[in-house]
């Protein structure tokens, strides 16, 4: 089991809600075309980097999200500005774009996604910080360059259960990266996500989960009528008012 991405017991065939059929085809294939043009748009802007305004970041952040027909409701104060730490739980590819709309940050991803072609120059590009996620010898090292954005005054985002969840489970924030928060002394902003119906029911629909692919999951989200994302940005934690990670990890899970 790796030190930063435990697995979750979450699979597509038992915890994820089927595509809807019939009419939902074309709906599905029009809202993966407004997606490809959005991201596209994006990817444009990606040589531009860190000039690009946070406003206009979090708007097209938004509109990736509201062009899978996707709607947001967002409830909660802005993130603070300076380094922070963003933390979420994670059920969703979509979870990526809605902690973004809080406040554009940098990802962590695995090592791994720095050697893909293409996707891996872009991540880097968009300022993704890169981690050896089985070597627990590397966790020192990797805490250390954390802190060391943080300290920059950079956003960082994590999902720290570290694996996507249905939604109605949910696993436990694994603590390593809250102690970058510490050593870097700036607050931890807590990020609650949930998906539902128009109807108020919670729904698995956007789940991305398991042996789950990434095409599949798109046409899922896609194809469903009235899905809504809810974002609650909860009262953001301030440095140095837990006394080690794991009271800071269980007050970012809890609060």
């Amino acid at each position: 089991m790796s030190v930063w991405l435990p697995g979750a017991p979450c699979t597509p065939r038992a915890c994820v809600e089927p595509a809807q059929r019939g009419a939902a085809v074309v709906r599905a294939v029009l809202r993966l075309t407004a997606v490809a043009v959005v991201l596209l748009a994006g990817i444009v802007l990606l040589p531009v980097g860190r000039r690009v305004p946070a406003a206009l970041v979090r708007w097209w952040a938004l509109t990736v999200v509201r062009a899978a027909g996707v709607r947001v409701r967002m409830r909660g104060g802005a993130a603070p500005a300076g380094g922070v730490l963003l933390v979420a739980n994670h059920i969703s590819w979509l979870d990526i774009p809605l902690l973004a709309a809080v406040r554009p940050a940098r990802m962590i991803a695995k090592v791994e996604i720095r050697r893909w072609p293409v996707a891996g120059a872009l991540a880097a590009r968009a300022g993704v910080v890169f981690i050896e996620r089985d070597r627990l010898r590397a966790l020192p090292g990797t805490v250390a360059h954390l802190a060391g954005a943080l300290r920059s005054g950079a956003a960082v985002g994590v999902f720290p259960e570290g694996s996507t969840w249905c939604g109605r489970a949910q696993g436990t924030f694994r603590r390593a990266v809250f102690q970058a928060a510490l050593d870097a002394g700036v607050p931890v902003q807590p990020v609650r996500l949930g998906y539902r119906l128009d109807s108020g029911a919670a729904s698995t629909a956007a789940a991305f989960v398991g042996d789950d692919s990434l095409l599949a999951s798109l046409w899922r989200v896609t194809a469903t009528r009235g899905l809504v994302a809810e974002v609650d940005v909860r009262p953001v934690i301030p440095p140095v008012t837990h006394p080690d990670r794991r009271a800071l990890a269980h007050a970012a899970q809890t609060g």
